[in-house]
């Protein structure tokens, strides 16, 4: 058989978007020349466009098919290209579907909610941990305060921020819901009395901020369907503002202020008595809760430590997963010698995954092998454990801001006895990660030698350009995307 055309091998995906998209197409058969496709739309047909790709040497349309002409050899392949992309694109479908719970979607929204915040977090954090430096080490105590000041201008006004995406990303006016949630960090705040206690400006923090703009969505939209027109730039602002306003401040207030409480009592009490169990658990579940995209309902918790008291105690914790990825993908790299693709995708994702962006290496490297992603979650609950173990007798240490992990996370980090004493308890998990990991993952992570030869190593065919189909480290990262 002579070889291919070079037009062949991309005629496939140039084709499918022209048929109107792999959801368009019923049944796809072929003859000796000719691609027969039956669609469920023949108008989403752009003709023209087909007619004039290269490959394509004649189309036929009636009422219930579509031949394209591609000649003996050309046709088959190009049938056996668009089913594959065909069974791609429905396995996508499938797993957004299989994504788009209320549990996962409501996620999806607190994470747009906070997401948008996190550079002013990450700035905000580093410049309180620069001022924290020059308060340990006495030294320029007027610019200790002027950065103390930048530091803390964002954080104590966060929950009008929250208040305005939380009313952006629910379809409310997003000036609105900053305008509630303002109520929550007034100073006159000091004043009221609920349930019995005054309360105090920020009770509730970011929680207190999120309940009441959310209140002000649903009273709007309200409003909006009971106010006539001629009325509803003067009532309906004022009532959105004036009855979400009042809850915050006889209830949501304080009923968010209990549970931020509740929530700091446990961070305080996790290092000291949970110690290595908590930060086994911590650091072995963190790896599925991001390939699931679950990891985005800690943000509200880390942003409330934050606003609460100064740092999160639970990201250090968390970031030893990422470390038991990296120490992961080092033993994949070492054991598939052979396999010049994954070698390539690992040295292309590890840069992230030092920084603690761990998509890369989950879904290019760990994730597609299948052991290597449970080796290393082993190697982040055990380099999670040792941290934990140095926290239980050295004093917790914790994070300033959220978004880096990893090395990145070096400059936010805070502690009972210094931020050099927490930097080295911080590294010295981070490298009982990388250990554990790589270790657990040359040894477990894969099939006996002669399978693992067989299954991961060997060659797969080259394709007609003669590369190999896995020959490109981008084409696995794309699957970040995809997920």
């Amino acid at each position: 058989m002579p070889p291919p055309a070079p037009h062949t091998r991309p005629l496939a995906p140039a084709l499918l978007p022209l048929l109107g998209g792999p959801a368009n197409i019923v049944s796809a058969t072929t003859c000796m020349t000719r691609l027969r496709l039956t669609l469920h739309d023949p108008t989403a047909l752009r003709a023209a466009e087909l007619r004039a790709l290269p490959g394509v040497l004649g189309l036929v349309t009636d009422a219930e098919t579509c031949q394209i002409v591609l000649g003996p050899g050309a046709v088959t392949r190009v049938a056996a290209d668009l089913e594959q992309l065909r069974r791609a694109e429905t396995l996508r479908t499938e797993h957004r579907t299989r994504n788009a719970t209320p549990p996962k979607l409501a996620l999806r929204r607190v994470a747009q909610i906070f997401v948008p915040l996190i550079p002013a977090l990450i700035g905000c954090g580093i410049v309180a941990g620069l001022a924290g430096l020059l308060a340990n080490l006495h030294r320029l105590p007027g610019l200790v305060t002027a950065l103390t000041a930048t530091a803390s201008g964002f954080m104590s006004l966060i929950a009008v921020f929250v208040g305005y995406n939380t009313a952006k990303e629910f379809g409310g006016t997003p000036v609105l819901g900053g305008a509630v949630a303002a109520v929550t960090v007034w100073p006159g705040v000091a004043q009221v009395h609920a349930f019995g206690a005054r309360l105090t400006p920020g009770q509730g923090g970011v929680l207190g901020a999120l309940a009441a703009a959310l209140l002000a969505v649903y009273v709007e939209r309200a409003c909006r369907r009971l106010v006539p027109e001629t009325l509803g730039v003067l009532v309906v602002p004022t009532v959105t503002v004036l009855l979400p306003g009042l809850v915050a401040l006889y209830g949501l207030m304080w009923l968010s202020g209990e549970v931020a409480t509740v929530v700091g009592q446990f961070a305080d009490r996790l290092p000291a008595e949970g110690g290595a169990a908590a930060g086994l658990v911590l650091g072995g579940l963190f790896l599925p809760l991001v390939m699931l995209g679950l990891h985005q309902a800690l943000i509200p918790v880390h942003t409330t430590l934050i606003a609460q008291q100064g740092s999160t105690v639970l990201l250090p914790l968390l970031a030893t997963a990422g470390a038991g990825q990296v120490g992961a993908a080092l033993a994949v790299y070492v054991r598939v010698a052979r396999d010049a693709a994954v070698r390539r995708t690992v040295r292309s994702a590890l840069p992230a995954g030092l920084l603690g962006i761990g998509e890369p290496l989950i879904y290019g490297v760990s994730l597609p092998l299948g052991r290597p992603f449970v080796t290393a979650c082993v190697g982040g609950a055990i380099g999670g454990g040792f941290l934990g173990l140095l926290e239980q007798f050295g004093g917790a240490i914790g994070a300033t801001a959220i978004g880096p992990s990893g090395w990145a996370l070096f400059p936010l980090l805070k502690g009972e006895h210094g931020v050099l004493r927490a930097a080295a308890v911080y590294g010295a998990g981070l490298a009982a990660g990388y250990a554990a990991g790589f270790v657990t993952t040359y040894l477990f992570g894969f099939p006996a030698e002669k399978e693992a030869e067989k299954e991961k190593l060997a060659p797969e065919p080259e394709n007609a350009r003669g590369r190999h189909p896995r020959d490109n480290g981008d084409a696995a990262l794309g699957s970040v995307q995809d997920r």
